[in-house]
């Protein structure tokens, strides 16, 4: 076999399969390999007159590749990773280059890399966002990994990524983990993202709005500064009629949520970092408690709620001045929101990058971003024009666009929490959301009442208002008996 191919890929899944096509469409020679021998067969054959080279095995496979080798992995995350690459090792040589593409954890990616390099082998974890579509079209990718990698690569990766504003929606991220580790917090982004959306659609349906009808408020807001991949899918997915009952598909739909486990990630890191991501947070809590259906059909006939939810939030025939006047509110209070969730991402990527010297161009993240990934959407213009702005900038929320959109909109964001809450219809996210933009905003919290608490049980000490910062001081306080 002739080793002309310019790079090769591991894992003939249906991501891995669009990716391939991607590449090769690209001008590229692709080798590929499955460890299932029929499913590398069935694939090429598919595709008879595109630039693919199978191979029946690892040896043969790598025997494709022009030097330096350039190996993607798209398999399953964990200890399928890890069996791979030690089948690779006795087959590559110094200087090939070993990409995992899937979704690693980033500690686990930095793992790899300190196995790899002293075999003098280069390992690269990318982060690949945008689902089946995106492999095959153009997804936005997160490669982590030494700069000089990142040339060899280079010319691939920015020919297959999608584009946004004329730019490919790829860049280098860092060194080590630090791409898996954007593709990490990207997720917990997305974990977000998708709850507020689903908070704001459970508001309209208990303001009486029909499904028809909240798809097209959806697609409405998809025409303007919610524009975004999630809130397009979801007017499509809204609009969608179930064929077995002629009912929307929605309605037939259980309500228990599946997670993959990336945004559990993105809350143990922020924990180990202490950074604040509540909203990420009540995403994660509310999917696990989504799942715990039977204990919920229980609770729900015992466990008492506000008289007539629907009543309080109330909006008056369709279309009319009321309804309309929620709407927009639901609107303002997901948009304040969505804010947030991404001000919390950033943060923590911004102490990480501290934390790890990893260097994180904040800017350019949120601009390879804006197109393929799933968290795609117009308002990361205005990310990317903060950060490129002020690149110290210490907080999302402080940047003048921002400040401006959420000081318009916290009355409404407000108003919609506080009927929520009295009609007794969860929203986790948007009352996570706002806590935390309380909290920000505040000089003062009750932490001074915490402090003497932990004082007066462990001598724990605490600051003054009036000493200089730094020093602690300790009260002998009154014995409690009893």
């Amino acid at each position: 076999m002739t080793a002309d191919c310019d790079i090769g890929l591991i894992g003939l899944a249906v991501m891995g399969q669009n990716l391939v096509l991607n590449i090769e469409s690209r001008g590229f020679r692709v080798g590929v390999y499955n460890r299932t021998a029929s499913v590398t067969q069935a694939f090429v054959a598919q595709h008879p007159r595109k630039a693919l080279v199978p191979a029946d095995s690892l040896q043969a496979f790598v025997g494709s590749l022009s030097r330096p080798r350039k190996v993607l992995i798209m398999v399953q995350a964990g200890a399928p990773v890890d069996a791979v690459i030690e089948q690779l090792i006795p087959l590559l040589e110094p200087g090939d280059i070993v990409v995992d593409c899937g979704n690693s954890l980033y500690t686990d990616t930095e793992r790899r890399d300190a196995w790899l390099t002293p075999l003098g082998l280069r390992f690269v974890g990318a982060g690949v966002s945008g689902g089946e579509e995106g492999a095959r079209k153009g997804p936005s990718i997160m490669p982590g990994g030494p700069a000089s990698t990142w040339q060899e690569l280079r010319p691939v990766f920015e020919a297959i990524a999608a584009r946004a504003e004329g730019e490919p929606c790829v860049a280098h991220i860092g060194p080590g983990g630090a791409g898996h580790f954007v593709k990490m917090v990207h997720n917990g982004i997305e974990y977000g993202d998708m709850q507020l959306i689903c908070e704001a659609w459970h508001l309209m349906r208990a303001a009486g709005l029909p499904v028809a009808e909240t798809a097209r408020v959806f697609d409405r807001w998809n025409q303007g500064d919610l524009q975004s991949y999630l809130i397009e899918i979801t007017a499509r997915a809204l609009e969608q009629t179930d064929p077995d009952t002629g009912a929307p598909v929605v309605d037939a739909i259980l309500d228990k949520a599946g997670q993959k486990g990336t945004g559990r990630w993105t809350l143990i890191n922020a924990a180990e970092n202490a950074v604040p991501v509540g909203t990420i947070h009540a995403a994660v809590d509310a999917r696990i408690l989504s799942s715990m259906k039977a204990l919920r059909v229980q609770a729900s006939g015992q466990l008492a709620g506000p008289a007539g939810p629907a009543g309080l939030l109330a909006s008056g025939a369709p279309g009319s001045a009321a309804q309309e006047a929620l709407i927009d509110k639901i609107h303002d209070a997901l948009y304040a929101s969505k804010i947030i969730i991404y001000a919390q991402g950033l943060d923590l990527m911004r102490t990480m990058s501290h934390k790890k010297d990893w260097d994180l161009d904040l800017g350019a993240i949120a601009a390879l971003w804006r197109g393929g990934c799933i968290i795609r959407a117009r308002f990361l213009n205005h990310i990317t024009a903060a950060y490129r702005a002020d690149p110290a900038l210490p907080h999302l929320a402080l940047a003048p666009f921002f400040q401006q959109v959420l000081n318009r909109t916290q009355a409404s964001w407000r108003e919609v929490v506080g009927l929520a809450v009295t009609a007794g219809v969860p929203v986790p996210a948007f009352s996570a959301s706002l806590a935390y933009y309380d909290s920000l905003r505040s000089a003062r919290l009750p932490a001074n009442l915490l402090q003497a608490q932990r004082d007066f049980f462990g001598a724990h000490t605490y600051e003054r208002v009036d000493r200089p910062e730094g020093q602690f001081f300790h009260t002998q306080w009154p014995e409690v008996i009893g």
